[in-house]
């Protein structure tokens, strides 16, 4: 798995790279949570969370999104997801977080809102 971090003048974009499962997820957490803290300081409040390129997303990724979403409500930051692939979107939608967690197509469509 590989995560990098850009901040751009619309939002703090996470992206990420690879599976995301039980053995990665310690290490995607740390992203997460630095880019809230990022986005809480960036005039746009925005994080988006961009996982058009993992290619497995387990149940403990779910729940790390799910944490990262609910600390970035805490400290007043939208967290938006990009993911138009079947190996994110399905996930979401089978547990219902599609409500809470809708992934938007692209970059640009998650900065729109």
């Amino acid at each position: 798995m590989k995560v990098t971090q850009d901040v751009r003048d619309t939002a703090v974009v996470v992206s990420v790279t690879g599976e995301i499962d039980s053995n990665t997820v310690g290490l995607l957490q740390p992203h997460l949570d630095s880019a809230v803290d990022t986005a809480g300081e960036h005039p746009a409040k925005l994080l988006i969370v961009e996982l058009s390129r993992v290619t497995y997303f387990g149940s403990a990724g779910l729940n790390t999104l799910l944490e990262c979403y609910e600390k970035g409500l805490a400290a007043g930051v939208s967290v938006r997801v990009v993911a138009a692939n079947p190996e994110v979107v399905r996930p979401i939608q089978v547990t219902k977080l599609d409500k809470v967690l809708r992934p938007y197509a692209t970059v640009a469509d998650a900065v729109d809102g």
